[in-house]
């Protein structure tokens, strides 16, 4: 390298360290988040390729809009795209200088993140905002991570008029601010009191429409309370819009809106009459309106193919897809729990750190919007130990998706019929296990304020958590009966096979007894460690084994080989139980307080078990059951093609 080639290089390595630092003075870091769910990117990879040259172009760009940038780089999985926003009153030196800064600075707060977001600004006008990410998020409303900044000195006097004016004072400059094309942003002041006026900015990125502008900063208003309810100026950020107030004017006053003007007082007769008319004109025009938009939501209400605002009473629980998507690293295949029969499920964690599990209904579903709308409403009201907590929902672009609580010991189809289980599962393991179960399937059936059946039980819809509870999961079949009714009826029967009992596959009724056949075969299943659909010992079933069994006298058969050798009489109850549980005839089944009084209970007396459903007979034997509901599996082929699918059936 020459003279000159080394004095070019260090003047420009000044320059950029003099630029550098003379901004970083000036600028104050506020906020950051890196996104801590999201992949990483590798050293020397292309993403980061893509990211870096993003960044270094992103302000060389023309701005969209004033103050607004928006690019993308890259192709398919390496694509990045990025985005910064200034507030209007800064210039747009001063924004291009921010934005530059950020490019610099965020990269090495959030090192080898895929996304990123953060703020900064100065003591004058100079605020600005950075965010990349590996997805398009150009035009979607986004509300997390977000982020406060407040004054530390409270308001002590005339508080609840200073919270008032400031609640008008947003309301009015979020309604400018939304309805203003293309930039939009809103600033403004009201008067508190003689000697104290309040100032407020909202601010949208302009990619949103009005609707969602609207909402997003009716969600960031709704935060206050987390943040700076008392603080004399305070600010609430998130990727999509932000707002702030104070009591000292803190932007450039020529992009205040005007204060709203006070009407002109009438004047003379004729203006009277014409007011009179206006007035009168716009009372019945406002009476009609209101008279078909009530007509027309009864109409809508009374369709089958409801909307999200048919969920009233859960609309409090919606998320947001973006919020969703962030939540389990854009539905990764890390991230991924299990495959149901209506979709997926993923691990995720929200920004308050909070794990979760999300369960994404099939865009393919024929069934998928009923038995959303069945989750959601029914047990959004359920609240019980033993079954798994619904913490919202989420209805948006055709996505359908279930947020519960996350319980981090998978399901009980897990841990029976795996060896490698034999001595973690052990009998007070189990016990414990059926016990919590019957006690979730009483408060379903008799102690909540709904009656539930459930009619989906199996070993897949049983979760345990992390001391080991089970939780009774999925309740997308579910069906809600009045309080004094006993018993329904479908044309339309799903389930899964092995666990529906015969009055239910062959007429299609079904009742709280259909739960109680269904418990009964994951008593068998959990006493045995073994699965109803891959026992066979002689070409027999797990009902038809069990059956004969106990009329052999040699139940203690059933018992998990492991623990056999010394059979309790919990065991031995436990199978009585089961016995009970799945008689063929509806009305000998117990309910399910005669089932949790007998799992509790060492003195009671047990009826002796009849004929399961579904038995099996041998050449020997009378048949005196209907040849439709003798069911034999040809050999080695499961009841179901997957012991989480759901079969449907056509009744007769």
């Amino acid at each position: 390298m020459g003279f000159s080639s080394r004095w070019r290089f260090f003047l420009s390595l000044y320059f950029f360290y003099y630029f550098y630092l003379t901004i970083a003075a000036e600028l104050k870091y506020l906020y950051h988040d890196c996104y801590v769910n999201d992949q990483n990117y590798t050293t020397n990879s292309t993403y980061q390729a893509n990211l870096n040259h993003l960044l270094n172009s992103l302000t060389n760009t023309t701005p969209i809009y004033n103050g607004f940038y928006n690019s993308s780089y890259g192709e398919n999985s390496d694509k990045v795209y990025a985005s910064a926003i200034c507030r209007p009153d800064t210039d747009p030196d001063s924004c291009r200088d921010c934005v530059t800064f950020a490019t610099r600075n965020l990269t090495l707060l959030c090192p080898k993140h895929k996304m990123a977001i953060g703020g900064y600004d100065d003591d004058n006008y100079t605020n600005c905002m950075l965010r990349y990410a590996d997805y398009d998020y150009t035009g979607v409303m986004e509300n997390a991570p977000y982020f406060f900044v407040y004054t530390e000195s409270n308001i002590t006097q005339n508080v609840e008029q200073f919270n008032q004016t400031r609640q008008s004072l947003l309301q009015w400059l979020t309604s400018e601010a939304a309805a203003r094309g293309p930039d939009k942003y809103a600033a403004g002041k009201q008067v508190v009191s003689g000697i104290l006026t309040l100032y407020g900015l909202v601010q949208c990125t302009p990619d949103l429409t009005e609707s969602k502008c609207n909402e997003c900063l009716n969600d960031a208003n709704k935060l206050m309370p987390n943040c700076c309810e008392t603080s004399q100026g305070g600010r609430v950020i998130t990727p999509s819009c932000s707002f702030r107030y104070g009591i000292s004017e803190f932007y450039n006053p020529s992009i205040a809106e005007p204060p709203v003007p006070s009407p002109t007082p009438p004047s003379g007769k004729k203006n009277n009459n014409f007011i009179i008319i206006v007035v009168v004109s716009v009372a019945i025009s406002l009476i009609l309106i209101i008279v078909v938009i009530i007509f027309i939501r009864r109409r809508k209400s009374e369709k089958k193919d409801q909307n999200v605002e048919d969920i009233i009473d859960t609309a409090s629980l919606q998320f947001d897809f973006s919020t969703i998507r962030i939540a389990t690293n854009n539905f990764s295949d890390d991230n991924k729990l299990g495959q149901g029969g209506f979709g997926a499920v993923y691990k995720g964690m929200l920004s308050d750190r909070q794990q979760v599990a999300v369960k994404r209904l099939s865009l393919h579903s024929n069934q998928g919007e009923v038995e959303f709308k069945n989750e959601v409403q029914l047990v959004a009201k359920l609240q019980h130990r033993n079954l798994v907590r619904l913490l919202g929902f989420c209805l948006e672009r055709n996505e359908r998706i279930l947020i519960y609580e996350f319980v981090p010991n998978s399901s009980l189809d897990h841990y029976i019929s795996k060896s490698i289980n034999h001595e973690y599962m052990n009998w007070e393991r189990r016990y414990k296990i059926i016990g919590g179960i019957s006690r979730g399937l009483l408060y379903l059936h008799e102690d909540s304020r709904l009656r539930i059946i459930h009619r989906d039980l199996k070993l897949s819809n049983i979760l345990l958590d992390a001391d080991m509870n089970p939780k009774i999961s999925d309740f997308g079949m579910a069906k809600l009966f009045e309080m004094d009714q006993s018993q329904g009826n479908t044309n339309h029967v799903v389930g899964t096979f092995g666990y529906m009992p015969p009055e239910y596959i062959k007429h299609g009724q079904f009742s709280v007894k259909s739960d109680i056949y269904s418990f009964g075969v994951l008593i068998l299943e959990i006493v045995s460690d073994q699965k109803r659909s891959g026992f066979e010992i002689q070409d027999e079933d797990l009902l038809t084994y069990a059956w004969k069994s106990w009329n052999e006298g040699s139940a203690a058969n059933l018992i998990d080989p492991s623990m056999r050798d010394n059979p309790t009489t919990e065991m031995m109850k436990c199978i009585h139980i089961a016995l009970l549980c799945v008689q063929e005839n509806v009305s000998d089944r117990p309910t399910i307080g005669s089932v949790v009084h007998m799992l509790n209970s060492d003195s009671v007396n047990l009826p002796a078990p009849k004929r399961p459903g579904f038995y099996t007979y041998t050449a020997t034997e009378s048949r005196t059951t209907p040849n439709n509901l003798i069911r034999r599996r040809t050999e080695g082929a499961p009841l179901s093609q997957n012991d989480v699918s759901i079969t449907e059936l056509c009744p007769r």
